[in-house]
């Protein structure tokens, strides 16, 4: 791999000196990264008082970014904040883009000087914009962090630093069709040891036992972390005993017919119709998939917590889900209003609201213990979250490369073209390179 030169230099944004990466850099959010670097350099220090300014300007409506483009979806975010906006007194100016296009999205806003001024990002990808110096620390304008697990928190922090707050959250579980089961004189399975005899108990011609993503993306690497971490394995350290029986988990599954090859190119959609078609007698999953589920009269399926290495274990899974951060727009004013609206999103009444509407998992430890006796299906979920963890804890904005070489370690093991312990060996290195 051809070595990469990064350099730092030093620039000003809104009176305040902070880093900002320079040169090639392989993915849109650090190419963002860039961007507002070069904004803040043709922008200059400003010498006003801000606070002063905060007095005076009047600010009578926000922009919002997300990437909430279904109907239902943008419905029902649009009526919280402008629900969230009539409480702070403006009126919110709503716009949803395509996943895929958030980043770039903002790239050109970023080198426009024209960000939102409330930003949601997927949790992973705020260390990035974060560091870049794009965003603004939350506690300072008087959002309340207090209530909110340490795995939840961890995911919206950046250098000891509160940035982003998600008012839900998600995990993944085990999916299960009690009728496969019950034919095969099986219980739910709580171990590894139990998954594999109730994914080849299961297994007929034209269905499989287990469904996954083992694409080459970071749902992959999503959903192998539950069992690289489960088993005590750690992304700073990818060649170990423990991430190799994690992964020989997985390739001795496909190996045995107990999951099917097509694994390798199924994202997490792919899964869904899997399981829901009779194709798959378990899934891994989340629960945004809950709502489809529940129209399939004819299904009937359970969800628990994903099986661990032995019993008695906890299962450790990654944390997923959206946090809502405030830019950095060089009006103190319109970011005070901006963190109101971000901190009413986060009030006990919404997050619940928000959670029944999705089938996600309040954040508020105390709403989600409530939310639980009201949603039983949730449960698996609600007791995962509880110890869930934000992918970028470890290895903070450098987790995106770690994520790729996870993934393309799975991908080489399941397909058969390297043992587990070469491939992560190789994860290794990909990993640590310059």
């Amino acid at each position: 791999m051809r070595r990469r030169i990064r350099t730092m230099r030093r620039v000003c944004w809104q009176g305040t000196l902070v880093k900002a990466p320079t040169g090639p850099r392989r993915r849109p959010l650090a190419a963002l990264a860039a961007a507002v670097a070069l904004v803040l350099v043709t922008a200059g220090c400003g010498t006003g008082d801000p606070a002063g300014s905060s007095r005076t300007e009047r600010v009578a409506s926000l922009t919002v970014l997300d990437y909430y483009t279904d109907g239902t979806e943008h419905a029902h975010w649009g009526e919280l904040l402008a629900a969230c906006g009539r409480q702070a007194g403006v009126t919110i100016e709503h716009r949803s883009v395509p996943p895929p296009s958030l980043v770039p999205t903002v790239l050109r806003q970023a080198a426009a000087r024209t960000m939102p001024d409330l930003l949601m990002l997927d949790n992973p990808d705020l260390q990035q914009i974060a560091r870049s110096g794009a965003l603004a620390p939350l506690r300072p304008y008087g959002v309340r962090t207090e209530g909110f697990g340490p795995g939840i928190l961890s995911a919206g922090t950046y250098r000891g630093e509160v940035y982003g707050l998600a008012p839900t959250v998600s995990t993944l579980a085990l999916y299960y069709n009690k009728d496969m089961l019950a034919e095969a004189g099986l219980g739910v399975p709580r171990t590894w040891d139990e998954l594999r005899t109730a994914a080849r108990a299961t297994t007929r011609p034209g269905r499989h036992g287990l469904a996954v993503d083992a694409d080459a993306s970071f749902e992959s690497t999503f959903q192998f972390l539950p069992f690289l971490w489960s088993n005590g394995g750690d992304e700073r350290r990818l060649d170990t005993p423990q991430a190799a029986e994690a992964l020989r988990l997985w390739s001795d599954l496909v190996r045995d017919g107990a999951m099917s090859r097509s694994v390798l190119t199924w994202n997490q959609a792919d899964v869904h119709e899997q399981f829901l078609g009779g194709d798959a007698a378990m899934m891994v999953n989340g629960p945004w998939r809950m709502t489809e589920l529940a129209k399939a009269k004819d299904l009937r399926w359970g969800v628990a917590p994903l099986p661990v290495p032995r019993a008695g274990a906890e299962p450790v899974t990654p944390l997923g889900g959206e946090v809502w951060t405030v830019p950095r727009s060089g009006s103190e004013a319109r970011m005070r209003k901006a963190a109101q609206v971000l901190d009413c999103l986060n009030e006990p009444a919404h997050q619940q609201k928000l959670a029944t509407w999705h089938h996600t998992v309040p954040t508020r430890t105390d709403v989600a213990a409530r939310y639980v006796r009201q949603v039983p299906s949730m449960a698996a979920f609600v007791e995962s979250v509880r110890g869930a963890r934000a992918r970028t804890r470890q290895l903070g904005p450098a987790w995106p490369k770690t994520a790729t070489a996870i993934h393309t370690a799975v991908q080489a093991a399941v397909s058969g073209q390297q043992t587990p312990e070469e491939a992560l060996r190789r994860a290794q290195r990909m990993a640590t390179s310059p």
